[in-house]
């Protein structure tokens, strides 16, 4: 299904019925290169709008960069669109940074937030993610999962390379979330990344503390965010771990 909203013909899906959860995919994928594994484990119990934003997959791009802010922006007008006020929201990648995005900008249309592999400043990083980033090209994502999703998908399959290029100045312009920003989200959030992901683990734990974790729960009592690290786990092998987060997830939103 496609809405128009900020000047996209945005696309989006619904699956399953109940409190609805938003899903945002990675950079360079669409729904089912991300969620493939996780959306039908969690279409179980709840509704899930699962959305492909500006240039991605069968969202064809216009003519702006991609931003945080204006992405987030685009992933709320949906929500309202769809006649939601306030959802819970997932994100993976980029698309947890776009949660993030969402939480600190729009925080009345945030209850509880999934941040998948995220890090909210720049040396959250593996310093290996920025220097990959710097030397990518069109020709090395030639016969990838991600230019397989997009030929099969997009609206004009010759772009490819095009979003690649724009997603790299994206990625290299990006600077981080001050974090003061950071501390003051107010919605409970379930942080999750892996063992050997693009996050570095002490930056996740630094995350967690600005969200009122990292507490001796059996004297404070638990915080109303929560941290997971997934072991044997790599950033893209995040995305086929859905039944380890899916219940994680359904836990964490009931709760």
């Amino acid at each position: 299904m496609y809405a128009q909203v900020n000047g996209l013909d945005m696309y989006y899906e619904i699956h399953g019925e109940g409190a609805p959860v938003v899903l945002l995919h990675g950079a360079l994928s669409g729904i089912g290169t991300s969620f493939a594994d996780l959306l039908p484990r969690l279409a179980k119990t709840r509704q899930v709008i699962a959305v492909e934003y500006q240039g991605h997959a069968r969202t064809a791009d216009v003519d702006r960069p991609l931003s945080y802010p204006q992405l987030a922006d685009d992933v709320v007008a949906l929500v309202r669109h769809l006649g939601h006020s306030r959802v819970d929201v997932l994100g993976y990648s980029t698309g947890a940074g776009i949660a993030l995005e969402i939480a600190q900008r729009h925080p009345d249309a945030v209850r509880k937030a999934v941040l998948l592999s995220v890090t909210y400043q720049l040396d959250g990083c593996h310093p290996e993610l920025m220097g990959g980033m710097e030397s990518l090209t069109p020709d090395m994502m030639v016969g990838s999962p991600f230019e397989e999703e997009y030929v099969d998908l997009a609206p004009d399959p010759s772009a490819f390379p095009a979003l690649v290029e724009k997603v790299k100045e994206f990625s290299l312009a990006w600077r981080g979330w001050p974090t003061e920003s950071v501390r003051a989200i107010t919605a409970p959030v379930l942080l999750v990344i892996g063992d050997s992901d693009l996050t570095r683990p002490e930056h996740a734990v630094d995350m967690f503390r600005l969200f009122g974790g990292g507490v001796f729960g059996d004297i404070a009592g638990l915080p109303s965010s929560e941290l997971a690290v997934l072991p044997g786990t790599t950033h893209v092998g995040m995305t086929q771990r859905g039944e380890w987060i899916a219940p994680m997830v359904d836990s964490f939103l009931d709760r």
